[in-house]
């Protein structure tokens, strides 16, 4: 694509050199720049890409994109913008010739509950014969291919070009995870969804986000953009919003589409009825504008029957008949890192989860507590150099629900782990007495702990980290799997045995 025909996409507020360069690529680090590229300079939070810029024209940059001026070669194609991100999808989702606008789009966004969601729309789209790509924080799928995330929402050029491939095999329908830094960062501009989901809003990147106002007007941007001036599609659009988050109707003021509620507290276009939580799954009825539909999710928990309910909204509104989204769901067998079982021969049960927010963390608690029949023993940290103020709210809850807690290193980053536990140690003093919560600083060490004091009946909840398979301690990662810890812990048990 020629440089002046891409920039047609872009406000350009000033501009110089030859707009007629012949463009092969574009992107946003110096590093990946080939010659013919353009390269967009991003002002990130550890580093300028203007900084870079004298690398990406040695790199062989056909011409840059600034939101200041720099210093460039004599004749140098560039063009100076508001906002280089922004720009950056825009020009991207140009580039790669709008595949948004190819496919169907469903993003969901919330602050739990978003990878299971988006799991269970695309086994059920899967299910009703359609090709589905998958974007989100355990994996990117096109079809059955699988590809590695980086972010739980790609970078604007990287998603654009991921969306291209999903055109180009002949994917009808994306589903996403949309977090609230991609939207902050614009990242998703430039895509035009057709379906917006949202699960619920609770505490969480504070550490990013000003407070829950601004955390929450990130998240209302997907809502917006479903309804905006320029979208190309001509099909109905739907905003599918949990009606129990007190949130839900600044959602639903937002949308300006057709809304379609889900809930169990309140009688939604789709609800849950006889809800009934066991150790193996959760059983109840959906009721609501799509008829009556009895469920046995292999899945259990409260906040599995609303992301069920989610799904089920999404996916019927899109026509997907009753039928195949019951049978679908019923097979989902589960999500790698939520509410997964460890079952190494030991007589006790043992769960990894990713809950690392108050409310993730409340709601496992919660489901744990009404199938143990000895005691629940937990152990859990909080991530270093993210929101401090959770920290607290976390160790009062695990001291609420849990018999017996083990407070360990997350991932603790450039973060002492003493300080962030000692943190953590605030919220729980006031509730338990000290003989009932340990600190164990090394997480394999904690974790073996809580499975060596582990006796049959009892429950041992580890939370924080789920599906990750590494530990973030300064800079650097090392390979940690909670699951393969916890396995590794049982079959040090006497007794045990594990071929």
């Amino acid at each position: 694509m020629f440089l002046k025909v891409l920039l047609e996409a872009v406000d350009v507020r000033a501009a110089g050199g030859n707009h007629d360069v012949w463009l092969e690529g574009i992107t946003y680090d110096s590093r990946r720049v080939r010659p013919g590229f353009l390269f967009v300079s991003i002002k990130g939070f550890k580093s300028d890409g203007h900084d870079y810029v004298a690398q990406a024209v040695k790199n062989g940059a056909a011409a840059v994109i600034v939101e200041r001026e720099v210093e460039l070669p004599p004749g140098m194609a560039w063009a100076l913008v508001q906002d280089t991100r922004h720009a950056l999808a825009l020009l991207s989702a140009r580039f790669f010739g709008y595949p948004s606008t190819r496919l169907k789009m469903i993003g969901v966004t919330g602050t739990n509950g978003k990878t299971t969601t988006t799991s269970l729309i695309s086994a059920i789209l899967g299910a009703s014969g359609q090709k589905v790509g998958l974007i989100g924080t355990i994996q990117n799928k096109i079809g059955t291919r699988v590809m590695p995330v980086n972010h739980t929402t790609p970078e604007s050029t990287d998603l654009q070009e991921l969306l291209s491939e999903m055109v180009g095999e002949g994917v009808d329908i994306c589903v996403m995870e949309v977090s609230s830094h991609a939207l902050a960062l614009n990242r998703v501009d430039g895509c035009e969804f057709d379906t917006a989901v949202f699960t619920n809003l609770t505490q969480d990147h504070l550490d990013f986000h000003r407070d829950m106002e601004e955390y929450l007007g990130a998240k209302l941007k997907l809502f917006r953009n479903l309804n905006v001036p320029g979208n190309n599609k001509e099909t109905t659009k739907y905003a599918v919003i949990n009606a129990d988050d007190p949130a839900a109707e600044r959602f639903a003021q937002a949308a300006g589409v057709l809304v379609c509620t889900f809930g169990v507290r309140n009688k939604a276009d789709v609800y849950a009825t006889e809800v009934s939580v066991s150790a193996r799954g959760v059983s109840f009825t959906i009721n609501g504008k799509w008829g009556r539909c009895p469920l046995n999710l292999k899945l259990t928990g409260l906040f599995n029957v609303y992301n069920a309910l989610g799904a089920f909204a999404a996916t019927a509104a899109l026509g997907v008949p009753t039928e195949i989204i019951k049978d679908a769901l019923e097979n989902v067998r589960g999500v790698p890192g939520r509410f997964e079982p460890v079952d190494a021969g030991q007589d006790f049960t043992i769960i990894v989860d990713y809950a690392h927010t108050p409310d993730g963390l409340e709601n496992i608690l919660k489901t744990a507590r009404q199938f143990t029949q000895g005691r629940l023993i937990t152990v859990y940290g909080c991530g270093g150099d993210r929101d401090r103020a959770k920290r607290p709210i976390m160790g009062s809850i695990a001291a609420k629900y849990s018999d017996f807690q083990i407070i360990t290193s997350d991932n603790p980053r450039t973060e002492d782990p003493a300080k962030i536990i000692q943190d953590i140690i605030e919220g729980v003093r006031p509730l338990v007495k000290r003989e009932n919560y340990l600190v164990e600083q090394d997480r394999r060490k904690a974790i073996g702990l809580a499975i060596s004091a582990a006796r049959k009946g009892d429950v041992v909840i580890i939370a924080g980290k789920g599906h990750e398979d590494y530990q973030i301690i300064g800079t650097d990662k090392f390979p940690f799997d909670d699951r393969r810890e916890a396995a590794l812990a049982v079959k040090e048990l006497p007794g045990i045995k594990i071929d």
